[in-house]
């Protein structure tokens, strides 16, 4: 019997979650989420997360399911979600849905990634408790000194990568580049991946009306209840930055509005950039859906 894993991809906002219930019900599979922030507790408006009557629909993995204090990397999400999916193919399953957008935790599952030294969760709080009150230019300038190759080839504006790279260089002894083999990981199934894409103007009229009705629906508050927890990594990403700026009295509400719309459209540009220098991808308009 062949297994397959339909993993379907594309940029926020394009209707993945609608799409992906629409297969899952078609193949009778659940629904794996292959999300970097709604995997985390307590921020379901700011992440989108499914509503109750798309989680009511099918069942769904890897929601809501790590505590917002927990470190979680792309590695531990290969870990679980591949065991998770050798399970259900060992209990009669044919195909199996993923959804998401998350770049790396995708490239995970797909192709695995090096054997990097186990972490250490103290050391990792210590290094986000310095990314709150140093900056990320400090940790980068830091990293540099210890692994220049991976300095130049990092987005050093991107906290997490830099501090994971920075932990791995700490707890090993050697740089964080010399763990890199490049080596593609076999699975005991097939993958297929299927992107969805609309019209540029389209997917960014969706991004600014989902941002407005993140706001309707309680962002500050929800952001306001995650203030004790800002440095930790859950929190480094789009929409709950610009509201701690706006909590912080540092810009009017209206400016941190469109922060996020335009710092969710860069995001969403990046992710097809990243996705169309994949040859296996087939992609799919939904415009108008």
């Amino acid at each position: 019997m062949s297994r397959r894993l339909l993993i379907i991809l594309g940029p926020t906002a394009v209707g993945k979650t609608d799409y992906s219930i629409s297969k899952a019900l078609e193949y009778g599979s659940p629904v794996i989420s292959c999300d970097s922030r709604q995997i985390f507790m307590n921020m379901s408006i700011g992440t989108a997360v499914p509503s109750a009557s798309q989680l009511a629909a099918v069942k769904h993995y890897f929601i809501q399911t790590v505590p917002v204090t927990q470190a979680y990397t792309a590695g531990d999400y290969e870990l679980d979600a591949v065991a998770l999916a050798e399970r259900l193919f060992e209990e009669g399953h044919e195909t199996l849905v993923m959804t998401g957008g998350s770049m790396f935790y995708i490239d995970a599952v797909c192709n695995g990634l090096d054997n990097l030294p186990d972490g250490d969760a103290g050391l990792r709080a210590e290094l986000w408790k310095r990314l709150g009150e140093e900056g990320v230019e400090t940790l980068a300038e830091e990293l540099r000194s210890k692994d220049p190759l991976t300095y130049s080839q990092i987005d050093i504006r991107n906290s997490q990568r830099v501090i994971r790279a920075l932990e791995v260089c700490i707890v090993s002894g050697r740089p964080f580049s010399s763990f890199k083999t490049g080596g593609r990981r076999s699975r005991s199934f097939q993958i297929e991946k299927v992107g969805l894409t609309s019209p540029r103007e389209e997917l960014y009229s969706r991004i600014d009306r989902r941002v407005l009705n993140m706001m309707d629906e309680g962002l500050v508050e929800e952001a306001r209840s995650l203030l004790p927890y800002r440095n930790c990594q859950a929190l480094q990403t789009v929409g709950y930055k610009e509201v701690f700026e706006y909590l912080d009295n540092k810009i009017p509400l209206e400016e941190a509005v469109r922060l996020i719309q335009r710092n969710t459209r860069h995001y969403a540009k990046k992710q097809l950039t990243w996705w169309r220098r994949d040859p296996d991808i087939k992609w799919i308009d939904v415009s108008g859906r």
